[in-house]
């Protein structure tokens, strides 16, 4: 990689976070790494912020609401685990908890007598879209740095880092078993 002018602004600024671990000789993909997780660390902070300030809201809980939002007529507990990449418990917690407050509701599953599906409320609707347009609103002030042409350029990058990732082999079952004869 060349000399990145944002680099020497960032170490003026004492901002440069994660990106602070890599050295002058490490390779460029993991001085992007380390980018990746500044800037990923940086939004999510921003937004953590904001939501709190604006809306007495965590980032879990809308990243919550916002999966049912996408699901009007609601996902099992197991698969809003699997969507938010969380285990049960917190799910069933944060459940417990909006549900108390009106933002969802539960119910059983039609044919899966240990499953449950829940749905947000009306009031749970239409809170999760005032945060939500605020919340785009966030984002775009965020990346107002990038214009459209950069925004599609990285976005399509990223994209193909994930396929990439999607299409490597999988761990091994048993890292133990490569020392077994």
């Amino acid at each position: 990689m060349k000399a990145d002018p944002s680099h020497r602004l960032l170490a003026q600024g004492d901002e440069l976070g994660h990106e602070s671990r890599a050295a002058a000789g490490d390779h460029a993909a993991l001085k992007l790494w380390l980018r990746l997780l500044a800037c990923t660390t940086q939004v999510e902070a921003e937004i953590s912020r904001r939501l709190r300030q604006r809306f007495g809201i965590s980032l879990p809980r809308f990243d919550y609401l916002a999966q049912l939002h996408r699901r009007p007529d609601g996902l099992k507990m197991g698969d809003l685990s699997r969507c938010l990449m969380v285990t049960g418990g917190n799910v069933t917690g944060l459940t417990d908890e909006l549900t108390r407050e009106g933002l969802v509701q539960r119910e059983p599953a039609p044919g899966d007598r240990r499953a449950w599906i829940v749905r947000l409320t009306d009031a749970g609707r239409s809170g999760f879209e005032a945060m939500a347009s605020e919340h785009e609103r966030w984002i775009l002030e965020l990346f107002a740095g990038l214009d459209a042409p950069e925004l599609q350029q990285v976005y399509r990058q990223l994209g193909a880092l994930r396929v990439h990732l999607m299409n490597l082999p999988g761990p091994d079952p048993d890292p133990e078993a490569q020392d077994k004869p």
